[in-house]
Parts: structure tokens; sequence; C-alpha cells
């Protein structure tokens, strides 16, 4: 095969209308499957050799130049030429040019159709490893900052109102928790993709005796693909693993959220370092918290590439289609804008502070300690829903009467309210109290916070 001949060119007549080698070509993205390719070549030619299809001196003239090709595309002198379509086809050509015959029988047995189908499971396992790695630094973060916040309190909201207070260490490690589900999701995800198409052939296997628990063995993978129908098809592992991206990115854009608003003057709950924010060209007073703004706005994007992905795959006929080419596009986009996204997140997260008495200062506001106040009933032989209404009926005396909490009004207020109310009502009705007062496990405490933060050093560890 020739530097611009391609491996199906002698079926068709006439040369490749410029347009079309423009439009169908893939190499422009794909090159970064290079390492796996030339990893999957090696291993199905030692299987090759295994099995007399090829001579050890072949193998042994196939392995050094796959491994010179893969030195060249590293250090950058790799010439790519779109006309070979895709690295796969691009590695190929150039190790035929380089050790001649034998380099044209590398593809004995195997077509592309398993070969990229492999290729992109190799690659998604390192990806999902490397993302694995980003959430649990991310994680950390989170509880080197909840350490340092464990006995001050913030209000935490529910329809973006005042709710109740709690430990601003239990609202940073409420972003462990989500994070722990991305990483188990992860981590299934890439246990699913683990297993090798390699030796499927273009649909329906070979007639050659090829040794595919093998070159499944040699590759790391944990078992073979049983059905070779089905096999070079496959794309639902890519649409899963961006699904485990659109939730990561879900989760970053929520934390986001919530700081976007904590650094407006409205809230000022928090600063971040001047190092993750920008000014504006025209008003000089602005520090605009961008990098949280477009890790909202990047969410669009992964979501995007869920949406594209399952498009892709729902009206196919089995089996191979060139539809699947486009997979690595939006697989790819996903894994970076996450990678990115995490890096960036960690980083705020690692140079952010509460201002602690600003939020301390405004805990009085919004009524945090109503539940506890009617939890307060019910200890007292109340039936809830009634404690529920008595409480309500309080706070609108509060707001009628222009005063800002529960604690304000008179113990004679109350037991006009309910006549099981005492004097000792007003140790409850203080956020901080209310917040040391939860009792159940994974509440929102400081003791409650001091055991999650115990729990979570020692998982992250494990990590």
């Amino acid at each position: 095969m020739t530097k611009h001949e391609k491996s199906w060119e002698k079926r068709l007549s006439g040369a490749m209308d410029e347009l079309a080698v423009d439009f169908v070509e893939s190499l422009s993205y794909d090159r970064r499957l290079y390492k796996y390719d030339i990893a999957g070549s090696i291993t199905h030619a030692e299987m090759l050799c295994e099995q007399k299809l090829l001579s050890r001196s072949e193998l042994a003239e196939i392995k050094r130049g796959l491994l010179e090709i893969g030195d060249e595309i590293a250090a950058g002198k790799f010439v790519f030429d779109k006309t070979q379509e895709d690295i796969h086809m691009a590695i190929e050509s150039a190790l035929a040019a380089k050790i001649g015959e034998a380099g044209k029988r590398l593809h004995t047995g195997r077509s592309r159709n398993d070969q990229v189908a492999t290729d992109i499971r190799l690659w998604m396992r390192d990806a999902i490893e490397t993302m694995l790695g980003r959430i649990t630094s991310l994680q950390l973060a989170f509880v080197r900052s909840a350490e340092k916040y464990t006995d001050d309190i913030m209000p935490v909201y529910t329809h973006l109102q005042r709710a109740q207070p709690a430990s601003i260490a239990s609202y940073l490690l409420s972003f462990v928790e989500m994070l722990a589900r991305d990483y188990s999701r992860l981590k299934d995800c890439r246990d699913r993709l683990n297993v090798s198409p390699l030796g499927s052939g273009a649909v329906c296997g070979s007639t050659l005796p090829l040794d595919r628990e093998m070159t499944a063995r040699n590759l790391g993978f944990k078992d073979i693909t049983y059905n070779s129908i089905d096999a070079v098809s496959d794309r639902d592992f890519c649409a899963e693993f961006i699904f485990c991206c659109s939730l990561i990115s879900a989760h970053l854009s929520r934390l986001a959220e919530d700081w976007i608003l904590f650094t407006t003057s409205e809230f000022s709950f928090i600063r971040i370092d001047d190092a993750y924010c920008t000014s504006s060209s025209m008003m000089p007073q602005k520090r605009n918290p961008d990098m949280l703004e477009l890790i909202r706005g990047k969410t669009g994007a992964v979501y995007g590439s869920l949406m594209a992905m399952l498009t892709i795959l729902k009206g196919q006929p089995l089996t191979y289609n060139r539809d699947l080419q486009e997979d690595k596009i939006h697989v790819f986009k996903a894994a970076d804008t996450i990678d990115a996204c995490l890096q960036m997140t960690t980083a705020i997260v690692s140079h952010t502070a509460f201002n602690t008495k600003r939020i301390a200062d405004g805990l009085d506001t919004g009524f945090l300690d109503a539940t506890a106040l009617a939890e307060y009933l019910v200890r007292k032989g109340i039936p809830f829903r009634q404690a529920h209404g008595i409480v309500g009926g309080l706070v609108a005396l509060c707001e009628q009467e222009g005063k800002n909490k529960l604690g304000e009004l008179t113990i004679e207020q109350f037991q006009a309210a309910c006549d099981k109310i005492e004097h000792d009502v007003y140790v409850t009705l203080d956020p901080a109290g209310v917040c040391r007062a939860y009792a159940t496990k994974g509440s929102a405490g400081p003791e409650s916070a001091r055991a999650q933060l115990h729990y979570w050093k020692g998982k992250l560890k494990e990590q």
C-alpha cells in the first residue's frame, strides 16, 4: 500500500473527491488514540505470531516499526496525511512504508471496526482513571476546607429561602457526597467497558484461528465480548461515560451557582481568591467570579455531547455504520471539559474563605429555628401537624409586629399560642443551639460534621 493509497480503494474506480476526503477524515481528532492503536497492534501481532500467522522476524520488524512510529508521533515529527482518513490507517500506512512486506501482514484477521472499538475502550479506561484522581483531589479540597469550619454556622436553603441552620462543614461535605456517587458511577462504567472486542473483525469474526483471549489478557481486559455482531457496533459505554460526565458537570454547576450567589454583596458569604476572578473593562469596582460562571456554562456543552451520542446511536441498523466515527468527537469533548472543570473547581475550593462573621451576624433573620420550635412542641406532647400550625402562626405574628426572629416574642405571646410552652423555649430559639442539637446520623450539626470528616478522611485514603 503506497502512502496515499487507501485500504479499500481497489474496489472503487476514480479518485476520491477532495470534498469527500475532508468530509470523511477523522484523523484530525482521533490521532490522540495513537498510543492505544499501537499497543493494540503490537498485541495483535504477537497473537498472530503465536498462531503461526506471522514469523518471529516479521513480528520483530512490526514491533520495532510501531514503536518508532509512536516515538515520532510523541516527538511531533510524524506527518499526518488526511488522505489516510484515520489514525489506524495512518499508522498502518507508515508501518508498511517503514518496514515493507511485514507491515502489510499486520491487519490479518482484523478490521478497523474491531480495531477502533478496542482503541476507544483502552483510551477510556485511562481517561476514567485520570478522572477518578481528579474527583478525589476535589473531595480532599472540600474536606480540608470543611475542617476549618466545623463549628461555624450558616443558613441552608430550600426554594432559595432560608430553611435551617447548618455547620458550614456539613454544607461543604454535601459536595463530597455528590462526588462520591460520581466516583462510583465512573468505576462501574470502567468495569463494564473493560471487555475486548478485538478479533470480532468487520462483523462476523474470522476464519483464521485468532486467540481472542490472549489479546484480551495482554491488553488488560477482564474478558472478551461474546457476540461479534454487537461487539463492533456497541457504543453503550460511550453514552454511559458521557452520562457520568454530565452528572459530574451538574454537581459542579450546582456548586458554581451557590458560590456565584455567595460572592455577591447581597450574600457576602465567601471570598474567592483574586486568581480565580476577573474584573470589568468598564466598571472598575467589579470582581467577577468568571471561572465559576464558565464551569456552570460548560455544563451545556457536556449535556450536548450526551444528547449527540444518544442521537447517533438511536437509529443505526446493525451493525457498524460510519456514524460511529462521530462518537469520539463527543466523548473527547466531554472528557476534556470535565477534566478542566474538575481541576479549576479544586483550585477555587482550595482558595476560598467563608466570611464567618458576616454569616453569623445574619443568622437571626429568616426564622431558621422555626422547625426546631415545632420539634420542641413535639417533645411537649403536641402532635407535629398541630405544632407546625402553632409555629406558623407565631412566625406570622413576628412579621406583623416587625420582629425578625421568634426569640423576640414574649413568653406571654408564646403561651397564648400554646400553654405548654415554658421559659426553656428560649434555649431552643438560637440557630447555633439548634445546630448543636441535631441528633440524627448524617445531620448538619458540628458533631455530625466531625463524624463525617473522620469517615471521609479514611475513605479518601483508600481511593
